[in-house]
């Protein structure tokens, strides 16, 4: 169900995207808004669950994690139990850092980090094709990243 938001709201969220650090009077004087507003605006939009959340964006290589693969998982059994076991699974590997169950052949597609290529193998073999459920896993490396968008396209709508 999409959220009913007018122009003002769009553009905080915007801008919030952009930057998540901007300070409260900066978003304010870019949306047009004083100070006190802004923040009931942006407040309620956290309230409403439009904003999940701010982190900060880390470069995986300099951190340490050279690999990142994707990882597509078929089961054995997709019943509701088999599913959230399985999810139930997954959250307990920092290794996995998106889960995506999907349509189709496969059943889930995860976006895995790891150290170095001994340690991602490590991780496929000696834990996730190692659950009783796993019928088969399917793994792409990454050689390079094209290009990284997080957050949606935001258009303002016109009044």
């Amino acid at each position: 169900m999409r959220a009913e938001l007018d122009a003002t709201d769009w553009r905080i969220l915007k801008e919030l995207q952009a930057d998540g650090r901007i300070t409260n009077v900066a978003l304010a004087a870019r949306v047009g808004l004083s100070p006190p507003p802004c923040l009931r605006r942006v407040r309620a939009l956290e309230e409403a669950g439009l904003i999940r959340g701010y982190h900060a964006e880390l470069d995986a290589a300099l951190t340490g994690f050279e690999v990142t693969a994707f990882t597509s998982v078929r089961l054995h059994a997709q019943g509701e139990p088999d599913l959230r076991e399985f999810e139930k699974q997954i959250l307990m590997w920092p290794l996995v850092r998106e889960a995506y169950m999907l349509s189709g052949d496969m059943d889930y597609m995860l976006r895995c980090v790891a150290p170095d290529l001994p340690a991602f193998q490590e991780f496929v073999l000696g834990k996730l094709t190692a659950l009783p459920n796993v019928a088969s896993v399917k793994t792409t490396l990454v050689l390079r990243q094209a290009k990284y968008d997080p957050g949606v396209p935001i258009s303002i709508p016109e009044k």
